[in-house]
């Protein structure tokens, strides 16, 4: 009987901590994604006048 009730208790802190971890895992993943946003938005802002005029040069060299 005790036995049974340590292998249940076992059972459940080990889905708990498994529960525990997925969750603390799907964080990490979205802040590795709201630093890589972050990253994307400071290189447009310092490159985007640059960008856009190489498509500017681009686009009126087609229309020539």
């Amino acid at each position: 009987m005790l036995s049974d009730l340590y292998i249940r208790l076992r059972e459940f802190m080990a889905r708990k901590v498994q529960k525990d971890e997925e969750g603390q895992g799907m964080v990490e993943y979205a802040l590795i994604l709201v630093l890589i946003a972050i990253v994307v938005i400071v290189i447009l802002q310092v490159v985007g006048k640059q960008v856009n005029n190489v498509f500017s040069n681009i686009s009126n060299g087609l229309a020539q």
